[in-house]
């Protein structure tokens, strides 16, 4: 079968045209972050989290319908894997809001890039994925750029580092639980898994946790935050439409870059030298182990 995309226009110009909508979704999700950095000031991670899904929720409600929605649940073949995968990402969305509330955007988002390389690194005991000797030598080098970033033992290391580092193995779980559920459900019971556990598991709390935002800019920036993020993955999921995602996967990484811009303009944060190097080696490896996953791939015909 053919890879070429089946968007009624070239396959170079579809390629463009993902590209395009990679780097703006990954420009929404920055963006969505750094208002996430502002709120997290002032209301709890957990309300953040149960708003931004409730705005999901509504979405999936009047696009399928609650019929559509149960039924769609109901179709998982591995419920128990679902709710394991959807509670790892939930954590890890938790867990990065923490982080920037305490780091820069740009060290937040350049620990969490190591991420692929943690999937790369557990694929073969969890999934039966081979990893040959060059890719494993480019996971080390990544968590040596991952150490020049945090530097523990010195004394510029901040704690609050090991925060996102955990984050990032919790993404990487997510990805892993993501493929092996993959292989029975289909992707719109992934998804409505992480909308409606997303909502729920917060919503529990928030009779307890529920702090009113004081001012109605804190009540826009809850819903930028929702209006960004709903965006960001709109224009994430219509790029994989347009392209493959193995051409889309590089340009993943200029959410970095968005991430470094807004953090200098908004919150005036430059990275130093150590934590640029070892992003750019953490990214440079998460580069070359997609590289050799290529050349692994077989050659779509």
């Amino acid at each position: 079968m053919s890879a070429a995309p089946t968007t009624g226009i070239g396959e170079d110009a579809a390629a463009r045209s993902g590209i395009l909508l990679i780097v703006a979704a990954m420009g929404c999700l920055a963006t969505m972050d750094a208002i996430n950095k502002v709120l997290v000031q002032e209301l709890g991670v957990w309300q953040i989290l149960f708003v931004r899904h409730a705005f999901l929720l509504l979405g999936c409600l009047l696009w399928l319908g609650p019929v559509r929605i149960i039924r769609s649940l109901r179709a998982s073949r591995r419920p128990g894997l679902q709710l394991l995968r959807v509670t790892a990402v939930v954590l890890e969305i938790v867990l990065f809001m923490l982080a920037v509330r305490y780091l820069p955007l740009a060290d937040a988002h350049a620990i969490l890039a190591v991420a692929p390389l943690i999937v790369t690194a557990l694929a073969w005991p969890l999934l039966g994925e081979r990893c040959g000797p060059r890719r494993w030598f480019a996971v080390l080098f990544g968590f040596a750029g991952i150490l020049l970033i945090i530097r523990p033992g010195f004394a510029v290391f901040d704690p609050a580092t090991l925060i996102p580092l955990t984050g990032a193995c919790l993404w990487a779980l997510f990805q892993l639980l993501t493929r092996l559920t993959a292989r029975t459900d289909s992707g719109e019971t992934s998804f409505l898994f992480l909308v409606v556990v997303g909502f729920a598991a917060p919503g529990v709390a928030m009779p307890w946790l529920w702090e009113t935002p004081g001012t109605a800019l804190s009540w826009l920036l809850l819903l930028a935050v929702c209006v960004f993020g709903a965006a960001g993955h709109i224009l994430l999921q219509t790029a994989l439409r347009r392209a493959p995602a193995s051409t889309l996967q590089p340009f993943n990484y200029t959410l970095l870059i968005w991430a470094t811009m807004l953090g200098v303009v908004v919150f005036a944060d430059l990275p130093d030298g150590w934590t640029l190097t070892g992003a750019l080696i953490v990214v440079g490896s998460g580069l070359y182990t997609w590289h050799r996953e290529r050349r692994r791939l077989p050659v779509p015909r």
